[in-house]
């Protein structure tokens, strides 16, 4: 099978340490997590993704925002700079995270050349303190 992924998703599972809006949330992302670190595909997409999708139940939910995708639109820019790919990553690329890959996007996401997607994130300052302790106790490994 294949993750769908929306290009900001490509950052936040970097420092993805079990905590998310709800319990159910969590949960849902534990599993894509541990899909992503056996080494399954992930196809970008453009609103909800697998670890939203599940989840959208009535309304409210900022993934529809403008603010979101803006977002995804930076996120794939600053990741495909990272990877070295030739173009923006956006919807319809497949990719695949491994441990090389997962390290150079962790390394660039320390030193805040993948952060240009974070502003305005109200997780930034968790991100930012999880990337400060060297990813410890992150969940994907790769």
């Amino acid at each position: 099978m294949t993750i769908r992924l929306r290009p900001h998703h490509l950052l936040c599972m970097l420092t993805y340490v079990g905590k998310g809006y709800t319990p159910d949330f969590t949960a849902n992302y534990d599993v894509i997590v541990a899909r992503l670190g056996a080494g399954e595909a992930i196809e970008i997409v453009a609103g909800p993704d697998d670890i939203c999708a599940p989840l959208l139940a009535g309304g409210g939910h900022h993934c529809h925002n403008e603010s979101v995708v803006e977002r995804d639109r930076l996120a794939g820019m600053d990741v495909a700079d990272v990877l070295g790919l030739d173009a923006a990553i956006g919807p319809g690329a497949r990719l695949v995270i491994d441990r090389e890959r997962l390290a150079n996007l962790r390394r660039a996401f320390a030193h805040g050349v993948t952060r240009s997607a974070c502003g305005g994130c109200e997780w930034s300052a968790l991100c930012t303190g999880i990337a400060a302790k060297g990813f410890a106790a992150v969940r994907l490994t790769a």
